[in-house]
């Protein structure tokens, strides 16, 4: 018996579409039919565009017939994180103060997929303005793992990373401000990248803290990943953090091998994590050290010495800057309005009404920290303080190729187990937080299991505009692991596959 179709990579389904072996539109129906099945069950969904996607996907098939060329993910289809725009759709980051907003636009992404001839299935569920790293914040749903419907999918960008999980789609994109991409792709068992700062535009981004936000992608193959993010990647003239530098990655480049390699290992990371971090990431991650040794890959000590000081140093910078980003959530020019007599009546009944608790909590920490009398005190040394994580990791990347890293101190937690205790919450970014304020390219990749089936992923990071070897690398684990190729049994189960 033939694995189901929504089993497939986007490499392949691409390809077939092109070659007029199989139609975008039955693609598209499979994969929709897929997500009928399990997205009820997984919350991964805010909005679901089935109409307008087999419209899309039947208007490539007549240009194929035509002889017309098609883009790279010709007929795949690709979910959309709540906080990205695209044109029409309702975008509202998860939260109620957005309730029924259209953009009139698309995102600089999803017009550079449509061109790509992707196919745009949904949007996908996140914590509030992108707030939280269980996906349990969000204002209209909670989204469940796949792999163990009793435990979170990780957040930000939870809903994009269980949808790949649970084959709902091939692609997804979701964002990452200080782990949002990468910790929920290693709760789900797939691959989530963050590129280097300024490699994809954010316009069309709804921004949470803007010197961090990155756009990146989900993908169930270390070559999808690389697929769609040589889509989304290059320089954007409305957005001018983009840069000429990030260009598409070169498929055949990632199957070179590792002899001469040289990955750093910064052990002293794990070792300030203590009993915060779980046997099974240990053990996983020391495996990989060892499978990378045998792949002929030279291990590196590296330090990263400033990066104790990450968590502090983000959760005054992100707060800060989304405390300036939300202010023009005001009930006056879009959004949700709830009158309460004067102006300022009006400004606080709708934030109050609008915002959940998270989003309000981080507002109130960002305003304080840039109040007057705090500001030097707190945002300027956390600005200083970041300066020196970032010189750490570009310092340990000058004497090594890449380097390995844990990317969640433990598999991913049950729900509502931190809900109520934010600073454990904040802790579950320990090891993603600091590439995110140096402003370098990482990756989670599936690495393992733990005795109870849940994912393990681990975290490869690179020289800034160098994801094509941070790729690389996970390629090389990926071609003798088969970690990345397991499926959790609702997809399996589902889509009628008896593996």
């Amino acid at each position: 018996m033939s694995a189901p179709l929504v089993l497939e990579s986007a490499e392949s389904l691409a390809r077939a579409v092109t070659q007029g072996e199989r139609s975008a539109a039955d693609v598209t129906r499979a994969f929709l039919a897929q997500a009928d099945r399990t997205a009820p069950k997984l919350g991964t969904y805010l909005h679901r565009l089935a109409e307008s996607a087999l419209r899309d996907a039947e208007a490539i098939d007549r240009r194929r017939a035509k002889g017309d060329p098609l883009g790279p993910l010709a007929g795949v289809p690709v979910a959309i994180k709540d906080n990205i725009c695209v044109r029409g759709v309702p975008t509202t980051c998860g939260s109620k103060i957005l309730e029924g907003y259209r953009p009139p636009y698309d995102a600089h992404v999803v017009e550079r997929l449509r061109a790509a001839d992707a196919v745009i299935v949904g949007k996908t569920n996140c914590d509030e303005f992108a707030m939280g790293s269980s996906t349990e914040n969000s204002a209209y749903q909670v989204t469940h793992n796949p792999w163990n419907l009793d435990r979170v999918p990780g957040g930000s960008s939870g809903g994009s990373a269980a949808t790949v999980a649970a084959c709902e789609a091939p692609l997804s994109l979701g964002s990452d401000t200080g782990g949002s991409v990468r910790q929920p792709a290693a709760f789900c068992g797939v691959y989530g990248l963050k590129p280097t700062y300024g490699a994809v535009s954010r316009y069309g981004l709804v921004a949470f803290a803007s010197s961090l936000d990155q756009i990146g992608p989900f993908a169930r193959s270390a070559r999808d990943t690389a697929l769609i993010q040589g889509v989304i990647c290059g320089r954007d003239a409305r957005d001018t953090t983009s840069r000429a530098d990030a260009r598409p990655i070169s498929l055949d480049a990632l199957e070179r091998d590792l002899a001469g390699f040289r990955l750093g290992v910064p052990r002293a990371i794990l070792d300030e994590a203590g009993e915060g971090l779980a046997p099974s990431i240990r053990a996983a991650f020391e495996s990989a050290i060892s499978a990378y040794e045998r792949a002929g890959a030279k291990i590196v000590d590296v330090s990263l010495p400033h990066s104790r000081y990450a968590i502090a140093t983000y959760y005054l910078i992100a707060p800060a800057e989304a405390s300036s980003n939300l202010a023009r959530y005001d009930g006056v020019r879009y959004g949700v309005r709830r009158s309460d007599g004067d102006l300022r009546g009006m400004y606080e009944a709708t934030r109050g009404a609008g915002f959940g608790r998270e989003v309000k909590r981080r507002i109130l920490l960002g305003t304080y920290a840039l109040s007057a009398g705090y500001y030097d005190a707190y945002y300027l040394r956390a600005q200083k303080v970041r300066t020196l994580i970032r010189k750490d990791f570009l310092d340990a990347l000058a004497v090594s190729d890449a380097l390995l890293l844990p990317i969640t101190p433990t598999p991913a937690f049950k729900l509502v187990e931190k809900t109520d205790d934010p600073l454990a919450m904040y802790l579950s970014d320990i090891f993603s937080i600091p590439a995110s304020l140096a402003g370098v390219p990482a990756l989670s990749f599936p690495a393992s299991f733990d005795a109870s089936g849940l994912p393990i992923g681990l975290q490869v990071v690179g020289r800034p505009f160098d994801e094509e070897t941070i790729l690389r690398v996970a390629r090389a684990y990926e071609r003798e692991h088969d970690a990345a190729s397991r499926v959790p049994a609702i997809a399996l189960a589902e889509a009628g596959d008896a593996r």
